[in-house]
């Protein structure tokens, strides 16, 4: 389990790999642009304002699930990442910058019992389109995190964003600071991509890490 202090100052020492520690401390090691895109889905509530529905708890485990995306946070994304995309956006409308592009979810064929949303939304940089767009794509019934997003679902935004028109000679590079149970990290595996992951909740390292061992497309 790679740690903050085991990098020893140098941010790429945590490339492919997921690291335990707070994503504001991590990205002040990292210079601007480093990263081709951010590809998150950070907590939609702090702590004392979470309120999980039902479906949530029954996923997993509520400890350490809050902390809502921060104006200080956001900065340093912008500064590091040239590109995000970043779901839950309609929670963030006093931190993030205004979107005209975004990104729709339907979860599809949703059961009457299932209490969470049937949609969600993620916002594009202008740099990755000023226009929308709808995909529908099952939730995953046996989820690892009380939010987490289908694989497929993140594959495709990195087919449709990031690769679509990518010409460089090298492998893009990922950065997601709220890596939760890790799929960025799986779809980046699966698309030929680069990635940092970082995670403040030791079980959760801990889930991407086996998710990303049991990965073998790389």
């Amino acid at each position: 389990m790679l740690t903050i202090e085991q990098l020893n100052g140098k941010w790429e020492n945590a490339k492919n790999k997921v690291v335990m520690a707070d994503c504001l401390e991590y990205m002040k090691l990292v210079p601007d642009n480093s990263f081709d895109l951010c590809l998150c889905d950070p907590p939609y509530r702090d702590d004392e304002e979470n309120q999980p529905t039902r479906t949530m708890r029954n996923i997993s485990k509520m400890e350490g699930f809050g902390g809502k995306l921060t104006k200080e946070q956001w900065r340093e994304i912008k500064r590091i990442s040239k590109n995000q995309i970043v779901w839950g956006a309609n929670n963030f409308t006093d931190v993030i910058d205004p979107f005209k592009g975004f990104v729709v979810w339907d979860k599809k064929h949703i059961p009457s019992e299932f209490t969470m949303s049937k949609a969600e939304i993620a916002s594009l940089s202008s740099g990755l389109a000023t226009t929308s767009k709808v995909v529908s794509q099952s939730c995953d019934r046996k989820n690892l995190h009380p939010t987490q997003k289908p694989l497929e679902l993140m594959v495709w935004c990195l087919e449709n964003y990031l690769l679509k028109n990518w010409k460089e000679d090298r492998r893009p590079i990922v950065f997601d600071g709220f890596a939760g149970s890790g799929t960025t990290a799986v779809a980046c595996k699966k698309c030929g991509c680069d990635y940092i992951l970082i995670e403040k909740e030791k079980d959760y390292v801990s889930i991407c890490e086996k998710r990303l061992a049991q990965e073998t497309l790389f």
